[in-house]
């Protein structure tokens, strides 16, 4: 599969990643024989990004990329995983802290749970208002320094903090949402990666499955998947974005290729320092995932996409406010 660099630190990674979380959490029942089997037939693939976190599951997700990791070279893989969040007893997210102390912490479950002496990629999960973003990437300077991690990363955050975390230490990728149906970035964080020489992980670029098109309404949804709560997989909003969906289906149609391949194409399409990280628990999905990489489509196609997404508006806010609050909108 073809390389991309993010960020200007040396990190090289396939231009396709995979994101894990689904494998041991928020998307209804897991499978972990099936998920060890996606991990291998990603590596064969040539996919060797993979985006975990210590919060998904809480730790489940890790151990689990911990047994793929057993199974394989440790060089052959670029391993992501993020701090940040805490929670209470009955594992439900219960705010944040990015305090050195609670990234030392967090850092030694981390390799312990992954079977691993240094993380390749080491993510800020989001902000912590009570921590200088300034004592967090001094922390996060010390591991690289130590051999502990290897790149730093942030999540969800907004221009000025990128640039006062960039000014402790280089920042070598911000993961955030971004696909056709979520462009929030584009006006103002974008550029200002680009500016400083920062790569982008777009995590759900296919819409948390929505763009799949495979998604006619929440009862194909389980009970406990965490989308039957998102607004714009909810009743009238459904019904608009499914429209979408269906506009990306007829673009596909005429050069032979799936909504997906569309989505993820259309990312990659807009600059070799993005990098986008759908999730699967499923084989057949993860190759149809692959073949985007391939994807090429005419100016024509490119620009009727374009019209497409400029025209039409997304209906629902991307999350609960229980969750928006833990974004950074620092502008």
């Amino acid at each position: 599969m073809q390389k991309r660099k993010l960020g200007t630190q040396g990190l090289e990674v396939s231009a396709l990643g995979l994101g894990c979380m689904g494998m041991s959490w928020a998307y209804g029942p897991t499978d972990e024989a099936e998920s060890l089997n996606v991990l291998q037939r990603a590596l064969t693939l040539g996919i060797n990004f993979w985006d975990t976190a210590e919060v998904y599951g809480p730790f489940k997700n890790e151990e689990l990329l911990g047994k793929a990791l057993k199974k394989n070279s440790r060089d052959k893989v670029i391993v992501a995983t993020k701090f940040g969040f805490i929670w209470n007893e009955k594992n439900e997210i219960n705010g944040t802290d990015s305090s050195p102390a609670h990234i030392r912490k967090s850092i030694e479950g981390s390799l312990k749970r992954l079977g691993t002496d240094y993380i390749d990629l080491y993510y800020q999960h989001r902000l912590d208002p009570k921590t200088p973003i300034e004592e967090t990437m001094q922390a996060l300077a010390e591991l690289v320094k130590v051999g502990k991690i290897r790149y730093i990363g942030l999540s969800e955050v907004g221009p000025s903090t990128i640039r006062r975390a960039h000014a402790v230490h280089p920042v070598s990728v911000l993961q955030s949402e971004y696909s056709l149906w979520d462009r929030g970035i584009e006006e103002k964080i974008l550029p200002t990666l680009r500016e400083l020489g920062i790569g982008f992980v777009p995590f759900s670029p296919i819409g948390r499955g929505f763009l799949t098109g495979k998604i006619a309404n929440l009862n194909d949804l389980e009970k406990d998947d965490f989308r039957q709560n998102l607004a714009r997989f909810q009743g009238e909003n459904f019904e608009h974005n499914i429209k979408l969906v269906k506009m990306v289906k007829s673009i596909g149609e005429k050069y032979n290729v799936t909504p997906v391949q569309v989505a993820l194409a259309w990312l990659l399409h807009q600059g070799n320092d993005i990098v986008p990280i759908p999730g699967t628990k499923h084989v057949h999905y993860l190759e149809e995932n692959v073949k985007s990489v391939d994807v090429k489509l005419p100016q024509a196609a490119w620009d009727e996409i374009q019209q497409l997404i400029s025209t039409f508006e997304i209906k629902g806010v991307r999350y609960p406010e229980s969750v928006m609050k833990f974004v950074d909108k620092s502008e």
